[in-house]
């Protein structure tokens, strides 16, 4: 463990502390001329994580942060090329790279275990941040500008155009960013909160490239910074680098950068806005209560607010959650029910959706009584005290699996450490769950803090939101007046400057510039081998996998089910099963009872499917049945026995319930599709290669989300058609108890003995394995050409071209050629050109489907003509060996990025049991690295072919008519 506290002499040092639940020291330091501040997170993990934040508070909706968090990334003064972001991210083997806009913040991130690539990063990053060129075409193409739809033609319709305007087109058709957007708008009067930081599409044209320069000299400055850094480099290391690079070149800002707390209200304030939607439905309101409370950095009030949130809303059985999910004013609870604790000031929010409009009162009151009655008669003992336990299950997880571990770190501190609070106590847990347990022990304690937090609040804005099926047509023609009336003012002369602009721009976009200023990773810097993993296996009547990992206290457990054969209607229900399954009740136990057993005893409990197609044949699968979860060390039994308790008497007569659920998981799917339109366009798109892809898109696309509104509504119409699913599930579950099993466990080492002692006994009575079962889709092929519409602002576009699959030699070739194509051709046509807010190609080796696609995207058919032009631009064009590397380095970048130590483990299980044995994928990883331009040529010559094609898209209703005329299959939800 890397514990001293050396630092560079133009540093000074504050203080460290030693963090034992996350094995980590924590050092705080200050740059002596600038006052930035620097925590590093020194660590024994070789995953070496860096980021620099800057405080970055907008003063209007216009977008500020969002497009500078953008354009800074477009060239700096040691690396005048156009994008060096992007093409580091091809010249890299980055386990993370990104950039982000909060409320009030914006950082720059990165993750490397290669120690080259990391100060590869570093060079880059520091100048970009702090040295950035901001050039006006760079702002034209990530902000906004104004264009001709034919760009060379004065005489044709004006429009705006720019990455951000339409990536915030497509953030703002989501209902959920909506009602947060509205939310924070009245509960935030007077400050930062009030606008919307990502940018607002109708006010971001109002940006001028003035305005961009003056936020960046006034907010991208060290005095305005703090650099967070986790990993095994030693602090002062990296501080030479701050010193030399950036920092000796500024001195101490006079002004501070910072935020008002909101005017406070004398009395609660109720508001209505609308959200776009295709059709009025009279239950289809949003209502949401919501109450502003104290300071984030006031750890002592963040901690009370977190127990107090986590107490009434963390699971069906919680009181607030339970009045919320069981009433019948409503179809769900809000998906913004919960603590907001990353602004300055924290927020507690809950509500419903699915609700009447004329009824919000009734929720409001429905709510208000609810805390009334907790603060009356009191929350049990056992329930605070799971509360505590899953607090502390979740500070000694060691995560990695989305996110670099050491970037969660740095995330979970990052808000505390801009608005100049004490980080490491924000990180060190232990001493606030010890203080906690004392305080909880006071009967009246939660009670008080309901009272005093929410009901005796004044600062309470309750907002209902409605559908309008008139706002999507009135925003576009206003946008359309809009321009109208800019193109009647405009002189001749201005009307050829912006053609000289849009003739300016793309040029710039068609330059090439010279990459070898960028510094780079090769081929040469490839970890020769894949990691192996240490595993130890048990026979018996249930085998047992153990791993031993670092996890930190932690065991994760899973029981692993060989699926068997199912009919058609089980096959349609198994993802409802599995996601239902853990959240109905056992035996005795109704499910208020088994929600309550679950927290107190492990954090996480859920089941899951893992299939995959076999190597030989796309059209042949294994799949399994997973039932997961994890918990402390000492709780194992008791999660063992809560793990086989659940799989063989759970019930299936809690009616109400499962409707409740039912609802929950059709509210949740509808909300996705903006956020995850181009998987749902890319899943539609290869529905037809396999029974595996149709299966994909009748559980989770765009089929699938229709036939979980319509299950939602049968439901709701006749209890007859929830005990229709419950005989479905019976048979599922009798299925299930009879197929093959096994367990997997990760833990560490020192516990391995004992553990599978006390483990074993307690499966001892689970059904054997008794018959031999062929878990199989019915054989597809078919071309598809299908448009799905619904309320968006923006198209999401795919094409799918059946390939080959498997071990076939030519798997290597197509894997590589997704990234060959994004970076040659498709990222600077569709996101840069186009102006969509991301655009690419990948090859699903499993499926045998090699996948374009679009998001965010403003254009629709000139996309789909796009993608067939990178299929000509690859084989009528030249391409260097250095092209081709950094394509290479992309897919090893992905192969070897690190998850956490129990993720690591579980995955090296699934491979190898879907019959992708470490030979297999030697082997395949030395076939990418083979890989030869003439490869891709040949791929795409054979297998990028008209006959193998298959088109989906997800787009506006508006789009119908010109859909319809190129002869899309028009389907709606």
């Amino acid at each position: 463990m890397v514990d001293h506290n050396g630092h560079h002499p133009a540093f000074t040092f504050i203080r460290s502390e030693f963090i034992d639940a996350l094995n980590v020291t924590v050092q705080e330091f200050e740059h002596t001329v600038t006052g930035a501040k620097h925590f590093h997170m020194a660590s024994d993990n070789d995953e070496n994580v860096f980021l620099v934040g800057l405080k970055t508070v907008p003063t209007d909706s216009c977008g500020v942060a969002h497009i500078l968090e953008h354009t800074v990334l477009c060239g700096s003064e040691r690396f005048p090329v156009r994008d060096p972001f992007f093409m580091m991210i091809r010249r890299s083997l980055n386990t993370f790279m990104n950039a982000f806009t909060s409320s009030d913040w914006t950082a720059y991130p990165f993750a490397s275990k290669n120690k080259k690539d990391f100060s590869n990063l570093l060079d880059v990053y520091l100048d970009a941040v702090f040295f950035s060129r901001l050039d006006e075409l760079d702002f034209s193409q990530e902000g906004h500008r104004l264009e001709f739809a034919e760009p060379t033609n004065a005489d044709s319709d004006l429009t705006f155009k720019g990455v951000v305007f339409n990536e915030m087109k497509g953030a703002m058709s989501s209902t959920t960013s909506v009602l947060w957007q509205a939310l924070t708008k009245y509960l935030c009067p007077n400050n930062t909160y009030h606008f919307n930081s990502g940018g607002e599409p109708s006010d971001i044209p109002d940006l001028s490239y003035q305005d961009l320069l003056a936020f960046y000299r006034t907010h991208y400055h060290p005095s305005n910074a703090v650099f967070m850094t986790f990993g095994d480099i030693p602090a002062q290391t990296l501080q030479a680098e701050f010193e030399t690079k950036v920092l000796s070149r500024f001195e101490r800002l006079d002004t501070q950068v910072s935020v008002p707390n909101a005017k406070r209200y004398f009395s609660p304030v109720r508001v209505e806005e609308g959200y776009a939607a295709d059709e009025v439905k009279a239950d289809a309101s949003h209502v949401v209560v919501a109450w502003l409370l104290g300071e984030s950095t006031d750890l002592s009030k963040q901690f009370e607010a977190q127990l107090l949130s986590s107490v009434l809303l963390d699971n069906s059985a919680s009181p607030l959650r339970r009045v919320l999910e069981s009433s019948k004013l409503g179809r769900a609870p809000s998906p913004l029910c919960g603590l907001e604790d990353s602004n300055k000031e924290m927020s507690f929010m809950c509500g419903l959706e699915g609700v009447e409009r004329e009824r919000s009162g009734e929720v409001e009151a429905l709510i208000i009584n609810t805390l009334e009655d907790i603060v009356a008669n009191g929350v049990p003992q056992d329930m605070v005290d799971a509360m505590l336990h899953q607090l502390e299950l979740s500070q000694r997880e060691i995560g990695g699996d989305g996110y670099p571990y050491g970037l969660q770190l740095i995330l979970a501190g990052l808000s505390t450490a801009v608005h100049s609070g004490d980080v490491i106590a924000q990180l060190d847990l232990d001493p606030v769950i010890a203080q906690m347990r004392e305080k909880v022990l006071d009967k009246a304690y939660i009670p008080s803090l309901i009272q005093s937090l929410l009901l005796d609040n004044a600062h309470r804005v309750t907002v209902t939101l409605s559908p309008d099926d008139k706002l999507e047509g009135r925003r576009n023609e206003a946008e359309a007046e809009r321009l109208r009336q800019i193109k009647a003012a405009l002189s001749d002369v201005e009307k050829q400057q912006i053609i000289e602009r849009s003739e300016a721009l793309k040029a710039r976009q068609a330059q090439v510039d010279d990459m070898s200023i960028l510094p780079k990773v090769g081929l040469e810097d490839v970890p020769a081998k894949l990691p192996e993993y240490e595993k130890h296996q048990q026979a018996g009547d249930l085998p047992v996998t153990f791993y031993p990992q670092g996890t930190n206290g932690l065991v994760y457990q899973q029981l692993v089910i060989t699926l068997p054969e199912l009919d058609e209607e089980e096959m349609r229900h198994l993802p409802l099963f599995s996601s239902l399954l853990t959240e109905l009740g056992v035996g005795e136990l109704d499910y208020l009872a088994v929600q309550e057993r679950q927290a107190q005893v492990c954090g996480g409990f859920g089941a899951s499917t893992s299939i995959r197609a076999t190597l030989q044949d796309r059209q042949t699968v294994n799949g399994y049945f997973v039932l997961n979860s994890k918990a402390l060390v000492s709780n194992v039994v008791a999660m063992s026995e809560l793990l086989k308790d659940t799989m063989l008497n759970v019930r299936f007569d809690e009616i109400s319930r499962v409707k409740e659920l039912v609802a929950q998981r059709r509210a949740r799917r509808e909300q996705s599709i903006t956020g995850q339109g181009h998987s749902l366009a890319m899943t539609a798109a290869a529905s037809g290669i396999s029974g595996y892809s149709a299966q994909q898109e009748a559980w989770g696309g765009m089929t699938g989300i229709r036939a979980a509104i319509a299950l939602d509504d049968a439901m709701k119409a006749d209890d007859a058609a929830v005990s229709q699913v419950f005989a479905v599930f019976t048979r599922i579950h009798a299925k299930l108890l009879s197929a093959d099993k096994q367990l997997l466990m990760v833990a560490e080492p020192q516990h391995e003995v004992q553990m599978m002692a006390d483990v074993t006994p307690v499966f001892a009575d689970l059904p054997k394995g008794q018959v031999e079962q062929t878990f199989a889709f019915s054989p597809v092929e078919r071309n598809v050409k299908t448009a799905w519409l619904t309320a968006t602002q923006v198209n999401f576009c795919s094409k799918a071209f059946r390939t080959v699959s498997g071990d076939h030699p030519d798997v290597a070739a197509l894997t590589v050629l997704g990234g060959f194509l994004r970076n040659g051709f498709l990222h600077r046509a569709i996101r840069e050109q186009g102006g969509a807010y991301g655009g690419g190609a990948s090859f699903d080796g499993s499926l045998g489907a090699f996948r374009f696609y679009s998001y965010r995207d403003p254009r629709l058919t000139e996309t789909l003509a796009d993608f067939d032009a990178s299929i000509e631009w690859l084989l009528s064009e030249s391409h260097t060996d250095e092209a081709l590397e950094e394509a290479v380095l992309g897919v090893i970048g992905s192969m070897d990025k690190p998850g956490s130590p129990a993720g690591e483990a579980q995955s090296d299980f699934y491979v190898a049991l879907h019959g992708r044995s470490l030979a297999y994928r030697e082997k395949y990883r030395a076939n990418i690295l083979a890989v030869t331009i003439e490869q891709l040529q040949h791929v795409a010559r054979t297998y990028l072919v008209k006959e193998n094609e298959n088109v989906a898209v997800v787009s506006s209703t508006a789009k119908r008519t010109e859909l319809e005329a190129l002869g899309f299959n028009i389907e709606t939800l």
